[in-house]
């Protein structure tokens, strides 16, 4: 018999947080698959070439993961793909929309615990012998990753109105004792190419310290 998983549920707080405030939480370990990379000059996401690797990569990975979780003789276990998500940086190391400087990202999948790194060796060795996932497969790694204490909240509209929801998100946690850290992360609920941007859903989360 199938078990099933609902990560979304299962991680609901951390996928699904209030548009209203912002909140604390503790982000656990996680397994992703990772991608690297940077906007090229004079591109945007929707069209940076890396950028369309990466998301080739990542979701047929992602896609040959599952599969051979529900297909496996043992213990199979099927389960829904989780979003798409991005660490943003710039060259400085920090983030912040006024700056005008390449931008850097990880973009990343996350996958469930029982997904192991010799599955993942073994999904790329699929991908490569169909000749499918693009060339973006051999800048794939997976990896566990812990982010810890985070400030998130759930941003509606266009990807150019973050900045005034990253604002509440600066001041919710200097009122709370906390200051930013590390790397700005976005969580993609909505397909830009498809949805008004008026109701595009991101979570928007940051990693916090004790100020």
């Amino acid at each position: 018999m199938i078990r099933k998983l609902d990560l979304r549920k299962q991680y609901k707080h951390l996928y699904q947080p209030s548009a209203k405030t912002a909140v604390l939480v503790d982000v656990p370990k996680f397994n992703f698959l990772m991608i690297d990379g940077s906007i090229e000059p004079g591109e945007t996401p929707d069209t940076s070439t890396a950028f369309r690797q990466a998301f080739q990569a990542l979701y047929g990975t992602s896609f040959t993961l599952k599969f051979m979780s529900k297909l496996r003789k043992h213990n199979p276990i099927d389960y829904g793909l989780t979003a798409l998500e991005g660490l943003w940086w710039g060259d400085s190391g920090d983030f912040d929309f006024s700056k005008k400087e390449p931008w850097r990202w990880t973009m990343m999948m996350m996958q469930p615990d029982h997904i192991t790194a010799a599955m993942f060796r073994e999904a790329l060795e699929q991908l490569c012998k169909k000749d499918k996932g693009g060339p973006g497969l051999e800048r794939l790694r997976f990896e566990r990753f812990h982010e810890g204490r985070c400030v998130q909240i759930m941003h509606v509209g266009p990807y150019a109105d973050e900045p005034a929801t990253l604002d509440r998100m600066v001041a919710f946690a200097r009122d709370n004792g906390y200051r930013l850290r590390g790397k700005h992360h976005e969580i993609y609920l909505g397909d830009p190419r498809r949805a008004n941007p008026e109701r595009l859903k991101t979570v928007l989360r940051h990693p916090v310290e004790k100020a």
